[in-house]
């Protein structure tokens, strides 16, 4: 699970570095191999128009031992060039990470492989977190001291524009 580790046959679905004491890098079976109490089964009583299983972020961050210094979670997607970065302290209980539908791995077109969803992500109170900050294709975790590379839109337009296009 350690990113000098080697993994058993299956690739790494996703990264866990920076501000932490041992890098990850998590495979499917690594995600479903947490314990119960790490897991989130059907996250659809969040939403009901989200499906799949979670693991709690905040389990992740335990196993990668975050940093003190940490003060931003950046969430990557290779896969689309996004990325928004976030102050750990308001995500680090409430996020998820949406890895599993159907008892297998989360396809590319629910946002695999892994989907980071924030229920009720307003009631975070602050403009840092908004409906962006639930990324798809995450494939990378960073943890920082500085606020990270975020091209998530800033303007009302551009952001409506966004999601027009994701639909």
């Amino acid at each position: 699970m350690r990113l000098d580790e080697p993994l058993m046959n299956e690739a790494a679905l996703l990264q866990i570095t920076g501000e932490v004491s041992t890098p990850l890098a998590l495979s499917f079976a690594d995600l479903a191999a947490l314990p119960g109490d790490a897991q989130v089964a059907d996250i659809s009583r969040f939403d009901p128009k989200r499906k799949g299983d979670a693991v709690k972020l905040d389990a992740l961050l335990r196993l990668a031992g975050v940093k003190p210094s940490a003060k931003y979670l950046t969430l990557h997607s290779s896969t689309d060039n996004f990325h928004a970065s976030v102050p750990l302290e308001v995500v680090r209980e409430r996020g998820l990470l949406v890895y599993r539908l159907d008892g297998g791995p989360l396809p590319v077109k629910a946002g695999g492989p892994v989907r980071f969803f924030i229920p009720d992500f307003a009631a975070c109170h602050t403009q840092e977190v908004d409906e962006c900050a639930n990324v798809k294709f995450v494939d990378r975790i960073e943890l920082s001291q500085e606020r990270g590379q975020d091209n998530r839109p800033s303007e009302e337009e551009e952001h409506a524009k966004s999601h027009e296009r994701q639909k």
